[in-house]
């Protein structure tokens, strides 16, 4: 038998018989034991979850306390994404960019057919048909994943619409996106299981001309849910491109004023950034109320009327445990009260899960999230900093009626921001839709522990997109300025956020949380032409008293602080952003060139 993988056939509509034969065909190379489609029924995922509690995969939690719940604990090798294992396999190396890992498709489907060639010996392989967005939506899209990991199968099952209606869809004619993943851990006959099975060797891999996703090695989080970054960002983004229409790692909130005006906002933060602290914001302001629509990922499409429309195409929320609290996010930790997955969390004594963040202080005793003791002077974290919990999207108690539905929102703003203890001011609003795809394009953030890499440093990561365009990110910003070309005036306002900075003390200069309510008043202001602003360098910031800060104790130095733009700072950053556009080889835009040029004459001689 030949190992190498060929291209799956999801363009023509030949319904799910062509997904049978595709199956058939992966069942060959990787020979499990069984194959079971599965269908979305309630008895089904019990089974499965059965067999993952047999085998250790899952930890029932206490019935009382988090009914039907579960803790996962991963392998110490598996416990984030493996950015320096993800591929965009393009046909050509200069449309995957300088920003992805790049192989030649016919050689990595060589490779690829030899690690999965019996890869799910002893195992059962799974068929997830599900979609992105509410099934039959305007921009929903329709994915078939094959797992040989019930924990995957069971996660899909909170994050997408998982079962026998995407396959009715793909009957409909309507194109799949075909995703292959395996643990890489097949079993001999007799072989005992262990309770996260993996691999040293880890492989996530896309091909976008395709759209096919392959992933082998790890059991955990966008590694093996392959429909979330992989199809939703990666893959999506191609689509997108091709289509005229943009899939971003951005959060989805209704803004609502005590008047009752709605604003819609996407957001878009790196991972562990405060996006779900965002998006299910609690306003401090009286009256001013959030409705959530997403926490990761939107998908925006130019509408009719000249206006930007959203959709979050997810159906749950994988969300970092450590630092939700109820403090920080009441809304999150009322969500988690049952039929949650938790992954490398803290166990209490009582069958209850805890993690830094959750309570000032840990319980008494735990065992922390490789299964051993832990006090509060073992010196070190009981959850590990990555943690997740896995919870439908339903169960937020400040979900919007869309989250359901799958109706889009025409939007009114755009954020972006990230982690930056210096030089970015708490909130700047962009000139116009080019200036603000220069300040996407040039986002910088330190780095968190969602990710491969050094905690702390800081790295570029324009739009929040690093790890998830699925082409060249020159290119992608050039798709940005042709949708606002075809928006016009009904273009969303964009601007940058940071609630990172950091005074001399080291000590934040901005409460954060609910606070942040009074940044998105004015944001509303701009986008009503009521909030004063004043120009700045870098774009325009909030004039005299047009931000609310009673009640916050912040002294005049403080605010001037959070608002202050140094022009040698931005200098500096103006040099490390022309040195960033020299790696991608004369394909960034002329109009973010032309943008960078004016920031410096702005800097110089204002």
């Amino acid at each position: 038998m030949s190992t190498a993988l060929s291209e799956a056939e999801t363009t023509s509509a030949r319904g799910r018989a062509e997904v049978e034969r595709w199956v058939e065909r992966i069942a060959a190379l990787t020979r499990p034991d069984r194959v079971e489609w599965v269908t979305g029924a309630p008895e089904q995922r019990r089974a499965i979850t059965e067999l993952a509690v047999a085998s250790g995969a899952l930890i029932p939690l206490d019935s009382e306390r988090r009914p039907d719940s579960y803790l996962a604990r991963s392998s110490p090798d598996d416990v984030a994404r493996v950015e320096s294992r993800t591929f965009i396999c393009s046909e050509e190396e200069s449309d995957a960019g300088p920003s992805n890992n790049w192989r030649d498709p016919a050689t990595m489907r060589r490779q690829l057919g030899g690690l999965f060639d019996g890869s799910m010996r002893g195992r059962t392989l799974y068929v997830v048909p599900y979609t992105m967005g509410v099934p039959g939506g305007e921009l929903s899209r329709v994915g078939v994943q094959l797992t040989d990991s019930p924990y995957a199968v069971l996660s899909m099952g909170i994050m997408t619409r998982t079962g026998s209606s995407a396959l009715e869809r793909i009957d409909a004619g309507e194109p799949w996106v075909p995703a292959v993943h395996s643990v890489g851990a097949p079993l001999a006959e007799g072989e005992q299981d262990t309770p996260w099975p993996c691999n040293e060797e880890k492989y996530i891999v896309h091909f976008p001309e395709t759209r096919e996703i392959f992933s082998f090695g790890s059991g955990y989080g966008g590694n093996a849910l392959l429909a979330k970054k992989c199809f939703a960002l990666r893959i999506a983004s191609s689509i997108g491109r091709d289509e005229g229409w943009l899939a971003e790692h951005m959060l989805l909130i209704r803004l609502i004023s005590p008047e009752g005006k709605r604003f819609h906002v996407a957001a878009a933060f790196p991972s562990a950034c405060g996006k779900t602290n965002l998006a299910m914001l609690q306003p401090t302001l009286p009256g001013w109320r959030v409705e959530t629509l997403g926490d990761d990922i939107a998908w925006l499409k130019p509408g009719a009327d000249g206006r930007l429309w959203a959709i979050n195409p997810e159906a749950g929320f994988f969300g970092v445990a450590p630092g939700t609290g109820p403090d920080t996010n009441p809304a999150a930790v009322e969500m988690l009260w049952g039929n949650t997955i938790f992954t490398n969390v803290a166990l209490t004594a009582d069958g209850d899960v805890w993690w830094e963040g959750l309570s000032d202080e840990p319980p008494s005793a735990l065992t922390d999230w490789t299964g051993q003791p832990w006090s509060r002077d073992s010196g070190w974290p009981a959850a590990h900093p990555n943690s997740r919990f896995t919870v439908a999207a339903a169960q937020c108690p400040s979900v919007a009626d869309e989250v359901v539905s799958g109706a889009a929102v025409p939007l009114d703003a755009i954020l972006f921001g990230g982690r930056r203890a210096d030089t970015v001011p708490l909130v700047t609003e962009a000139r116009s839709w080019a200036h603000g795809v220069f300040m996407g394009a040039t986002m910088s953030s330190q780095r968190t522990a969602a990710a491969e890499g050094t905690v702390g440093e800081l790295r570029r990561d324009p739009f929040a997109m690093l790890p998830f365009c699925g082409y060249n990110m020159a290119d992608h910003w050039g798709h940005w300025l042709s949708v606002g070309e075809r928006l016009g005036d009904g273009a969303p306002r964009i601007f940058q956020v940071n609630w990172f900075r950091r005074g001399e003390d080291g000590g934040f200069l901005w409460p954060g949380f609910g606070e942040n309510s009074r940044v998105l008043e004015w944001i509303a202001g701009r986008v009503e032409g009521t909030a004063a602003a004043q120009d700045s360098p870098i774009g325009r910031v909030p004039d005299g008293d047009a931000l609310r800060l009673d009640g916050l104790g912040l002294d005049e130095r403080t605010v001037a602080e959070l608002l202050r733009v140094d022009r040698g700072d931005w200098l500096v950053e103006a040099e490390r952003t022309e040195e960033f556009f020299e790696g991608f080889d004369g394909r960034v835009p002329r109009v973010l060139v032309d943008e960078l040029d004016s920031l410096r004459e702005r800097l110089r001689h204002r």
